[in-house]
Order: structure tokens, then C-alpha cells, then sequence
């Protein structure tokens, strides 16, 4: 090694060691091993027979009961102190305060826990608001509004005396047969990375510290299995997964990070030295903690088999830079205790998570706090500002896939069937991290807590006067019909038929999507397709309303060409169909008010509608060669391309123009003007496309380089104005260095990624009517310009700018 290689080493190595302030300093001198221990590690209170984590039955076996003697020496987390078991809030919080003081008196330091939850769909304890699942938020394009959820999240968990919210994730997208696809945002990089940053923002500001997850690739995994291995290369890895994490990291201040479980080319993400400490910390700066996810530390020695036991996995975590283990101390406690006593393991790597820790604590006001005040009583988990956050994203986030001019209803229609497994429950409209379907689901006598209207019940709200009958058809799940009769007789008594079918979201097999809910197929589950072309056969007007998890290939439902049956007068397919993904409490009315047209939908696809499972994985940041060609017979065109969305108005765009040249690693500027041809006000969600058409590596065909919502009455136009780093067309090249690459760019504004440039044609939809064609594509077809990147290669730096920034004017 020369010796500038020895000194960037030496500098590196600083820069990962932990840089705290003299109290940190000097409290960590004082502590003993035992004490240095504990603050790497959590307790789960009151953890029973509920499964909420992944072998959470197995791994648990043996924890001491009484809490006094596992917190002997301390403790650095209290894991799910509201969201294990439904506890009355305050009588909870009066119980955690006097924890706090038992630990300040009774442990030889006095430092308080740090309380952990989950939060991905607001805070997971009995009583709290639901919000739509991150999927929705990705169809809502909405940031501002996710800050703003995020916010309150934090605001009540703060209330509660919880600092770290596990949230949010970060996994982009790779294939819908993955179960926690309801879990994440979206497939595109960029809005996982804008829309999960302003969660970051948003939680942040509360003064809770946001966790991102899973670090990193974990969405990759193999045939879309729950914790299978990944085998993206480097490029993927840097191109698709890392960004929304860089963007949390960097412009979102993000002060946790949670590993993965997954392997990534056979090192398992909780040993990945180069990624969480080379990467995270080295070169991005990243100064927070690292927390296991549950169980992930113990099982490097059980399910990845590269540690001989629990304490050499621990010490293998810990050197690759992991700080606390989660949720309880299985690696870091005992196992890893004896290794350190024994000579095998150096100290000097405890002591660097230790600080690590106590800086957390520090930053989060928990070294001065001596819980003198009285703990809150009068708490409201779910306030008028939650629901209203709650029903306006879950309004944004449904996307109209088809329409035949049915919708939205007539205020005439007195006659409604409301069909389906979905129709009339509650938790349907809930994700897999909600606390009815995380932790409820093991306790069917307690009840939900909050309001959740179901769509029967919201339709009956919006519709005063008409008759409304409700048959259930069939469950979510299995092979009985025999309900299915009695669906097809409420339509034919019906001018309109509603049918609601979808997912139950559940855990490790308990529910068709969620965690461990992983699929062979993207059919919908169970016999829901013949309920829905029974009905369709009917000769009713027929609207499919999904509320799902997943996309699911609904291709017979889209364009009637899958073997749909029809009846003797030609019926094959549905009028119209809505997509919602989880949408939450307020999910009922939203979905009621796009029906019936008091919302104008607005939702965009944020993941592509697949074909079939067989076309798996498929995105749309796909090169030439993902896509059809003559060279086979597969056809991976999508359903619904991503950013697909309609509207009871149609947006038309005119007059693009953009800079004509760039330097790499500078920004340039595209404009362009939309205009609502329609007769009522409504939203479009602009989209900025990219292709860069010469490059090193194969580049995608389309790329997302920016997006704006842009609210407009009838008859208005709006100049939306892109400001585009050209960082925003960074890739690795082939000696894997982050670049920008001279040369030209065309770039275009559409309504999603599946139309092509300068036709006005939308992939895989050429059986849409005229006026969903309009709508999809705009009527003037599209318009395309070029922007030459000049100069050297740019090699991109943390210094970078990362976000396209949009203004509109009017």
C-alpha cells in the first residue's frame, strides 16, 4: 500500500469513527462492558404467540419475563411498546413514564430507552389514524401531502413518548409477486426517492427520527420470494436501489438506517461492510445509527449460514457497521459478551456503535430528560386533521384504468348493487403494517379502534335516496362460488353494479399480500375474476373497483381480450375500472366520491400494470432489448404503463421547449404548457421523460426525470416549467463510476411512460376509446426536443444536485 493509499485509508477510517460531543465522550468512558451491551440492543415488551416478525415465535423462545432484570444494566430500545398487543393509550404512556424514571433511578448510568415503532401507514397502535399504504402515495404524486401525513405521524408518536419511527420503505419496485409490494412506493427510482424523502422531512420535523428500509436491494429478490437471495450487479445496485436512499440521506437529513435481509451476490446486507459503512457512511456522510431489522443479526449464523453462532454474527454485524440490534439483544447480549471476554473480538467495535448510540440519544433531548412532567391523558390518536390528511390522499391516489363514459354515476341512479369481498369491510381498505391487520388480526374480539367507513357504507352516504343492496358474491380467498348466484340477481335488479374485489393484507400466509405474502401468480386471488364476469354478463353497467396490494393482471377486465366469458349480448368486459391501493380509513369515502364525481381522479400508476406473472420482473426503465421485439415471441407490453392514470377531464400539452445545451453536471430548463379541454375542473400530473440516445451501457428507453401535479378548471392552461440537473441522467459506466455522459438527450412531456414520442400513442392500450386515447395521450399527439450535454464526463459527487425542481404559472 503507498502511502497516499495509507492516508486516504487512515481518513476514511476517521471519518466512519463516530465524531460526538464531550458528554458522549465522557459517558462512554465510564461504562463497563455489560452497560456498553445494553445500549446496543432492544426488549420486546409484552411479545406473546402473535407473529408481527419474521420467525418472531422461534427467535423469541426464553426472553426473561420480568422487565427489571433484562434492564439491569440499562437499555438502548423498548421495541413496539404500543404496537405489540391493543393498550389503552394513556394508560400505556402513564406505564412507559414510569419505566423511564425506573431506569434514571435504578440503573447505575440513569439513561432513558429509546422507544421505537412502527409507523409506515401512521403510527401502528390501537386507536391511530390509518393512512393509504405507501403504494397509494406513490400513485398520489403528491410529496407536499405525504410530508404533511408524515408529520402528524410524528406528531403523535412524540405525544406518546416514542422517538424512532421504523419507516419509511425504500425498496424500489422490481416485481409485484413480492409481497410487501404494498410496502413500497413505487418502480420508478425518483419517486421512491422524492415522495419517501418528504416522509423523511415530514416525520423528522415531529423531532422523530425516521428509519429507511430495507438497506438495500431487498425488493430484487428472486421470483418475487420474501428474503431471497438478490442477484443485482453492481450497476443495478447503484442505478435503481441506492438513490432513494442517497436522496433520504443527503436532502432528507435521514437519521437512521435499517440493513435488509436479503443477500446481495451472496453477501448478506447485515455483513456488507462496503455498503453500510464504505458507501453510507464514508462517502455519503451519513452520521446516525444503523438498527438491525428484527432478527436480522442472528440470523447471519441461522438463515445465511456465514457465521458459526450468535456471537460471531454479532461481531460480524457490528464490524460491517451496524450499530443496535433489534428487537431484542439475541446476538448482542450473551454470545457476543463471551467472544469479548475471550480475546476473539475487539472491544474497539462495541465501543464505536456505543457511541453511535448514545449520540442518538443525545440528539433526541433523552440524556436530559428526567420524566418529571406527567405523562399525557387526554390523547386523540385520530383527529379531525389526521382524517382530513387520511381522505385527501386516498382521494389522490385512486387511479381510473378505463371508462366508457359510465362514470362518474348519475345522480339519478336509485338502484345500486355493491358486489364483492371488498365491498363492506373495513380491513380491506388497510395494509399489511396497519394495526388491524399487523396486530388485530390476533385479537378478533377488540375492536378496530377508529373509524373506517367501508365503500358500502360511504356509497349509502353519498347516494341519500337510492337503494342500495349488498351481496358479498365470494370471499378474498378460495374456491367456493355458491355466493356468486346471489350476486348476479342483485345486478340484474341493479342499474349499476359495483363490483369491490382485491386483497386481504396479512402476514407469513395469513392474508393474499403483505409481508411473507408472497405470489406464483398475479391473477386475482380466489374466484373473484368469474364473480366480476358474472356480473359483467348481467348486461348491467358493470364498474370494477380494486382495492389490492399488488397490480394484478386484469388484462380481460382492460380489454376484453383474456377469455373473458360475456352473455348472449356481447357484455365481456367492465364499463369502467378504479385501481386504489390500501387507501386507510378514509378510504371508503374516497373511493364514493370519485364513483359519483365529487372528486375528479387524479391517481397515476405508479408501478406498470402487468400482462401476466410470466412477464416478471418488468419495468419501465427497461433498454431496448426489455421490451417487444421481433427477436421473441414473449410480449412483456405492459396492460398500463406506469404514470397511467384518467380523468372526467381531458389535459392536453402544447408549446415544449427546452435548453439547447447543457453542461454535464449542470441543469437545464423544459417548459411547457397544459390546458383542461374538459368541462370540469381537475388535476393532471405532468410528466418530464428522458432518454439518453447514445451511452456507454444500455440505457433505458424512457426515463422519468420530473413530475407536477397542476390542479386546472375548465378551459385553464398552466406553463410548467421543469428545472432538470443533468444528474438526473447519471449512470455507472463500465469501470462503475457515477457519470454524466456528453452528448444528446430527447426529452418529452407525457401522460405516462408507455406513449411514444411524437405519435401520441400509448403502448399496450390500443383498444382504449377516443376519449380515454385523449385523455391518456393528449389530443395534439406528442411533441419531442433535444438537449446536447457538452463538455467532459462528469463524474457525479455527493455535492451533486439530485431533485428536478417544477414551478407553474398561470
Amino acid at each position: 500500500m503507498t502511502e497516499a493509499q495509507e492516508r486516504a485509508q487512515e481518513q476514511a477510517q476517521l471519518r466512519a469513527w463516530p465524531q460526538v460531543s464531550t458528554r458522549v465522550r465522557e459517558l462512554h468512558a465510564r461504562m463497563r462492558l455489560e452497560e456498553k451491551l445494553a445500549q446496543l440492543v432492544g426488549f420486546w415488551i409484552d411479545h406473546g404467540d402473535e407473529v408481527v416478525a419474521p420467525l418472531a415465535d422461534e427467535m423469541s423462545a426464553g426472553a426473561p419475563e420480568r422487565l427489571a432484570e433484562v434492564t439491569e444494566h440499562g437499555i438502548g430500545h423498548f421495541t413496539r411498546v404500543y404496537g405489540t398487543r391493543p393498550v389503552e393509550p394513556a394508560e400505556r404512556a402513564a406505564w412507559l413514564w414510569e419505566e423511564q424514571r425506573r431506569l434514571l433511578r435504578e440503573t447505575r448510568l440513569g439513561i432513558p430507552a429509546l422507544v421505537h415503532e412502527e409507523c409506515l401507514t401512521g403510527l401502528a397502535a390501537w386507536k391511530a389514524a390509518c393512512f393509504p399504504t405507501p403504494l397509494a402515495w406513490g400513485a398520489a404524486f403528491d410529496p407536499d401531502l405525504v410530508e404533511e401525513m408524515a408529520s402528524l405521524i410524528g406528531s403523535s408518536m412524540r405525544t406518546l413518548g416514542v422517538h424512532q419511527g421504523l419507516a419509511p420503505v425504500l425498496d424500489v419496485i422490481r416485481d409485484p409477486r413480492w409481497g410487501r409490494t404494498e410496502e413500497a412506493i413505487s418502480e420508478d427510482p425518483y419517486v421512491v426517492g422524492t415522495v419517501g424523502t418528504a416522509y423523511v422531512r415530514g416525520l423528522q420535523s415531529a423531532g422523530i427520527q425516521a428509519t429507511l428500509k430495507h438497506f438495500v436491494g431487498y425488493s430484487g429478490s428472486r421470483a418475487g420470494r420474501n428474503h431471497a437471495p438478490v442477484a443485482a450487479g453492481p450497476r443495478e445496485l447503484a442505478d435503481i436501489f441506492l438513490p432513494p436512499f442517497e436522496m433520504a440521506v443527503l436532502d432528507g437529513g435521514a437519521r437512521s438506517v435499517m440493513n435488509a435481509y436479503n443477500d446481495v451476490d451472496g453477501i448478506p446486507m447485515a455483513s456488507h461492510t462496503q455498503l453500510l459503512t464504505g458507501l453510507l457512511r464514508e462517502e455519503w456522510g451519513f452520521d446516525g445509527t444503523v438498527v438491525a431489522d428484527y432478527f436480522a443479526v442472528a440470523f447471519l449464523a441461522l438463515m445465511h449460514g456465514v457465521a458459526a453462532d450468535r456471537g460471531h454474527a454479532a461481531a460480524m454485524a457490528l464490524e460491517a457497521g451496524i450499530d443496535v440490534e433489534l428487537p431484542s439483544g439475541d446476538a448482542f447480549l450473551e454470545p457476543l459478551a463471551a467472544l469479548v471476554r475471550a480475546g476473539e473480538v475487539d472491544e474497539a467495535v462495541i465501543d464505536r456503535a456505543v457511541l453511535r448510540a448514545l449520540a442518538a440519544k443525545e440528539e433526541l433531548g433523552l440524556l436530559d430528560e428526567e420524566f418529571t412532567a406527567e405523562p399525557p391523558t387526554d390523547i386523540d390518536l385520530d383527529t379531525p386533521a389526521h382524517r382530513d390528511v387520511a381522505r385527501r390522499l386516498a382521494e389522490e391516489s385512486v387511479v381510473l384504468l378505463a371508462n366508457d363514459g359510465t362514470l362518474p354515476l348519475a345522480p339519478a341512479a336509485t338502484r345500486l348493487a355493491v358486489i364483492g369481498p371488498n365491498a363492506d369491510r373495513a380491513e380491506a381498505l388497510m395494509g399489511c403494517y396497519s394495526f388491524p391487520n399487523h396486530v388485530l388480526a390476533h385479537h378478533p374480539d377488540v375492536a378496530l379502534g377508529i373509524e373506517v367507513p367501508t365503500i358500502a357504507d360511504a356509497l349509502r352516504a353519498e347516494l341519500v335516496g337510492a337503494e342500495i343492496e349488498v351481496v358479498q358474491g365470494c370471499e378474498v380467498e378460495g374456491t367456493d362460488t355458491a355466493g356468486i348466484a346471489a350476486a348476479v340477481e342483485a345486478a340484474r335488479r341493479a342499474e349499476v353494479a359495483v363490483v369491490v374485489a382485491g386483497d386481504q393484507a396479512g402476514l407469513f400466509g395469513k392474508g393474499t399480500v403483505g409481508e411473507g405474502n408472497d405470489t406464483e401468480s398475479l391473477d386475482l386471488p380466489g374466484v373473484q375474476r368469474e364473480l366480476v364476469e358474472a356480473v359483467v354478463a348481467t348486461g348491467t353497467p358493470t364498474i370494477l373497483v380494486l382495492v389490492t396490494g399488488r397490480p394484478y393482471a386484469i388484462g380481460w377486465a382492460l380489454d376484453g381480450r383474456s377469455g373473458a366469458r360475456g352473455d348472449q349480448n356481447g357484455a365481456t368486459r367492465p364499463a369502467a375500472v378504479l385501481q386504489t391501493f390500501f387507501p386507510g380509513e378514509e378510504g371508503g369515502p374516497a373511493i364514493a366520491r370519485v364513483l359519483t364525481g365529487a372528486v375528479n381522479p387524479s391517481g397515476r400508476l405508479p408501478v406498470t400494470l402487468p400482462r401476466s406473472a410470466g412477464a416478471q420482473p418488468y419495468t419501465y426503465l427497461h433498454p431496448i432489448l426489455g421490451g417487444p421485439s421481433g427477436v421473441t415471441s414473449a410480449d412483456s407490453t405492459p396492460v398500463r404503463p406506469f404514470g397511467f392514470g384518467l380523468s372526467y377531464s381531458t389535459f392536453c400539452y402544447s408549446g415544449l421547449s427546452a435548453d439547447r445545451s447543457v453542461e454535464a453536471g449542470g441543469t437545464f430548463g423544459v417548459e411547457v404548457t397544459v390546458t383542461n379541454l374538459g368541462d370540469v375542473a381537475g388535476v393532471d400530473v405532468v410528466q418530464l421523460y428522458g432518454r439518453d440516445l447514445l451511452a456507454s451501457v444500455a440505457r433505458p428507453v424512457s426515463q422519468l426525470l420530473g413530475y407536477q401535479r397542476v390542479a386546472l378548471r375548465a378551459g385553464e392552461s398552466a406553463t410548467v416549467r421543469f428545472e432538470v440537473p443533468t444528474t438526473r441522467l447519471a449512470f455507472t459506466d463500465r469501470g462503475l463510476v457515477r457519470v454524466v455522459e456528453p452528448g444528446e438527450v430527447e426529452v418529452w412531456v407525457a401522460a405516462s411512460a408507455g406513449e411514444k414520442v411524437a405519435t401520441g400513442v400509448a403502448e399496450g392500450i390500443d383498444e382504449l376509446s377516443d376519449v380515454e386515447v385523449a385523455s391518456a395521450a393528449g389530443e395534439s399527439g406528442i411533441d419531442k426536443a433535444l438537449v446536447t450535454v457538452t463538455g467532459d464526463v462528469h463524474r457525479v459527487s455527493t455535492a451533486d444536485r439530485r431533485i428536478t425542481t417544477v414551478t407553474v404559472s398561470r
